[in-house]
Parts: C-alpha cells; sequence; structure tokens
C-alpha cells in the first residue's frame, strides 16, 4: 500500500505534521487548503488508516499519523543526503545550501549569502527568515543545513560556531534630551518608556538582564514583533529600545534615530551558525561556514 504514496505527498505531510494546522500548511506549500486536504485523505485511502483528527478547532496526529510522519521525515533526509553526496562528486559548482535565520539576521546574512553565491554560482540556495521560536523548532525538526542566531538554545544539543560580533545599542528618537550626553548612568533611563520585542527574543533577554544586573526596572510602553515595528515606534516618539546594530545598517543617514552613549552600552553578543551536534555537513556548506568565519574577522 504504501507503493501508492508519492513524494509529493510525503513532502505535504511532514509540513502538516510541523504545523498541525491545514491553512498554515497550506500556504507553505502554495496550495489551496482544499488540495491539501484531497492529498491527505488519498494518503490515509492509500494506507487504509486515517492520519489525522479534527477535536474542535484543533487537528492532531493520530498514532498511525506520528509514525507515517517520521517515515516521511527519515525518507526525505535520505534523499537530501543522497543529493549532498551526489553534489559533492562534483565539488562546489553544484550542491544546495539551505539556512533559517532570525529576523534580526537579515540584515546582514542576505549581503554575505550574495558574495558566497558569487563565488559559487552553480549552487542552489534557500533561505528562509523567522522568529526566534520557528527558527528552533526548524533545527529540532533538522531541516536546514544551518541556522543563525545570537543565542545558543540550552535545550537542544548543537554545535554552535560564533562568527561576527553583534553589538546591542540604545536608540532614541533625534532631539530626545539625552541625545549627545556622554557616559549615561542606567539608572537615568528608569523614568524611560521602551519599546522591546516579543518574549524569547534574544535582544530582549539580553537587555532586560543588562538591566536586571544594574537594578534598574525599565518601563515597558509597547511590546512589537519585528526590528521594524520597533524602530517606527521610537522614530514616532514612542520611547527608547535596544537594538542589534546591524538593523540601522540601512537607517544611518535617515537622521530619524539617536545612538545614546549609555554606560555598559554596546552590549557585545555574538552571531552563531547552529546546527544538531552529528550533524553531517556537505561540502557547501562546510565551505559556507568558513566563509562566515572569514568575514567575521573582517
Amino acid at each position: 500500500m504504501y507503493r501508492r504514496l508519492t513524494l509529493h505527498q510525503l513532502v505535504i505531510f511532514t509540513v502538516l505534521a510541523r504545523h498541525q494546522n491545514m491553512t498554515r500548511a497550506a500556504a507553505e506549500l502554495h496550495m489551496s487548503t482544499p488540495a491539501l486536504s484531497i492529498q491527505i485523505k488519498q494518503m490515509s485511502g492509500a494506507l487504509g488508516t486515517p492520519l489525522h483528527e479534527q477535536v474542535g478547532k484543533r487537528l492532531y496526529l493520530t498514532e498511525a499519523g506520528l509514525r507515517v510522519a517520521q517515515a516521511a521525515r527519515d525518507v526525505l533526509e535520505r534523499l537530501e543526503g543522497l543529493s549532498t553526496e551526489l553534489a559533492e562528486l562534483q565539488g562546489l559548482e553544484s550542491g544546495s545550501l539551505k539556512l533559517t535565520i532570525i529576523t534580526t539576521a537579515k540584515y546582514f546574512v542576505p549581503r554575505l549569502l550574495g558574495e558566497f553565491y558569487r563565488q559559487h554560482p552553480g549552487i542552489e540556495v534557500a533561505l528562509e527568515v523567522l522568529n526566534r521560536d520557528q527558527c528552533l523548532t526548524r533545527l529540532r525538526q533538522n531541516i536546514d543545513d544551518l541556522y543563525i542566531m545570537g543565542r545558543v538554545p540550552d535545550s537542544l544539543d548543537v554545535t554552535a560556531v560564533p562568527f561576527m560580533e553583534n553589538p546591542l545599542v540604545v536608540i532614541a528618537p533625534t532631539g530626545h534630551p539625552l541625545e549627545g550626553k556622554k557616559n549615561i548612568s542606567p539608572k537615568r533611563l528608569v523614568n524611560e518608556h521602551f519599546i522591546m520585542r516579543e518574549q524569547g527574543s534574544g535582544t530582549r533577554l539580553a537587555a532586560e538582564r543588562f538591566f536586571e544586573s544594574k537594578k534598574v526596572s525599565i518601563k515597558t510602553r509597547m511590546t512589537l514583533g519585528s526590528n521594524e515595528a520597533v524602530k517606527q515606534a521610537v522614530a514616532g516618539g514612542l520611547g527608547l529600545a535596544v537594538v542589534s546594530k546591524h538593523t540601522l545598517s540601512l537607517d544611518a543617514s535617515s537622521g530619524v534615530f539617536a545612538l545614546l552613549d549609555v554606560k555598559g552600552f554596546p552590549l557585545l553578543r555574538q552571531w552563531y551558525a547552529v546546527y544538531p551536534k552529528g550533524k553531517r555537513q556537505s561540502k557547501v556548506t562546510e565551505a559556507f561556514l568558513q566563509y562566515l568565519v572569514v568575514q567575521g574577522e573582517k
């Protein structure tokens, strides 16, 4: 019966298993929800058992569905490995590189990736830009070759290669009373309002730990889910923010932000290239890792 399944259906089912939501899975696959549902029903019919059940508005995989999802991941991972092995026979002039990066890294990784691609135009590159939680989900499932993030997850068994500094700075709207002041004490920020990233953000965690260490209780006026939204809120005069300096790379000449000279800042963190420990890397991935380290030293 399994011979009636197609590779396309295996791909579809792994995406559904990851999202456990028909609509979100269909969106990722660029399919309509009814078309996705038909494929899943065909799989259930071919295997002679239901693969999921609907309880209220939530979708759950059955025990059979869980086993099919694992088998599908195993098959697709082996085929991906075969593709890598064949590409390695041809050197760096072919092959693929799959990256998932957290949103803050989008300000510099595409540039680095573009330079690497120009050196090796025969490779195929796939890039996903996601928030930290989504990135960690893909890391747990070993979907990509590398994951670029600013904080290594403690709960996962991974290899993390530091390759570039990630300085965090305090920004204010231009014209703020503290603009131009030197060696501002963190305690002077106690009455300021801050625009923060969402819970779980590495930038937010680093900022909170810093102010806690200085016994400063900062006031959060607003929590936003993207760096661009945070910068727009600061530019609009809604408060201060702690951001990665990389997020300001395209705003240097805008004149809407002021970098505040707060004692202890910039907070120097690192960017890491992360992958599951023991994962066999292709020559393309190894070359990109080496390239990242070299670029980070410049």
